[in-house]
C-alpha cells in the first residue's frame, strides 16, 4: 500500500480521493495562520491576494465593505473563487505570483496596487514590481506560526502546499527516498536543495496536488 503523508490536515472530501485510491494517508499542520490586527487606511486601487488566507482575513475585517470595489489581482482558482464569494471582482488571475506580477507589468503598469500578504510571503512579486516601477504598497494581515512534530512513520510520497510547510517540516525532519508533491513552484523551490524527488501541480490547488499524487502511483 502507498503510505502518503500531508503537512496539512485534509479537508473529508479531498482525503476520501486517496483512500478511494488505495492509498493509507497520514495527516498533520505543520503550520499555523493568526489573522494580525490592520487597517484599509491607505489602501490603492487594485488589490492583490495570493493566496486564500490573505482573502480570509481581509474578508473578516469589519470595514471590508469599504475596498470591495477595488478590482482583485489573484493567483489560482481557488483564491480567485474565495473572492467571488465574498463579494470581490476579479480582474486577473494567475498561476502564480511570478506570472501575476508579469501580468501586471505587461498590461497595468500604471495602475497603483495594495499587495496584502503574511510575515513570510515570499520576495518574486514585489520584487519585480519594484523593479519596474509599478506603485504599490504592502498590508501584513496574517503571520504564520511553524507547527513543525517529529514523522515516525514510513512513508512513500509527502504533499507540501506552502515554503512555509517546507520549512517547518525540514526543521525536524529528513526526505530521504520519498517523494515530495507540491502545490507550486515556489513550494517546489524550497525543496529543491533537499531532494529531486518533486512533483508539482497543473494547477495551484489541493485537489490538483491530490490528482498529480494518484496518477504518479498509478502510472509507475
Amino acid at each position: 500500500m502507498i503510505r502518503i503523508f500531508s503537512t496539512k490536515k485534509l479537508q473529508p472530501n479531498q482525503k476520501q480521493f486517496l483512500l478511494n485510491a488505495g492509498f493509507s494517508v497520514v495527516e498533520a499542520d505543520f503550520i499555523n495562520i493568526r489573522n494580525t490586527e490592520f487597517t484599509f487606511s491607505n489602501i490603492h486601487d487594485n488589490l492583490i491576494f495570493t493566496s486564500g488566507n490573505t482573502v480570509k482575513a481581509v474578508s473578516n475585517h469589519p470595514d471590508v465593505q469599504d475596498i470591495r470595489r477595488n478590482p482583485a489581482f489573484c493567483v489560482g482558482e481557488k483564491t480567485a473563487n474565495l473572492l467571488d464569494e465574498n463579494g470581490f471582482t476579479v480582474q486577473e488571475i494567475a498561476n502564480s505570483a511570478a506570472e501575476l506580477a508579469q501580468m501586471i507589468i505587461a498590461q497595468y503598469p500604471m495602475e497603483n496596487f495594495t499587495f496584502f500578504n503574511g510575515n513570510l510571503r515570499l520576495d518574486e512579486l514585489p520584487n519585480q514590481l519594484k523593479k519596474a516601477n509599478v506603485l504599490f504598497n504592502e498590508v501584513e494581515v496574517y503571520k504564520t506560526v511553524l507547527t513543525p512534530s517529529l514523522i515516525n512513520t514510513a512513508t512513500d510520497g509527502i504533499l507540501f502546499f506552502s515554503p512555509s510547510a517546507v520549512e517547518s517540516f525540514l526543521s525536524i525532519n529528513k526526505i530521504t527516498n520519498e517523494t515530495c508533491f507540491c502545490i507550486g513552484n515556489t513550494t517546489a523551490k524550497a525543496l529543491e536543495k533537499n531532494t529531486k524527488n518533486i512533483i508539482i501541480a497543473n494547477q495551484p490547488s489541493v485537489e490538483n496536488t491530490i490528482i498529480q499524487t494518484i496518477n504518479y502511483y498509478k502510472q509507475s
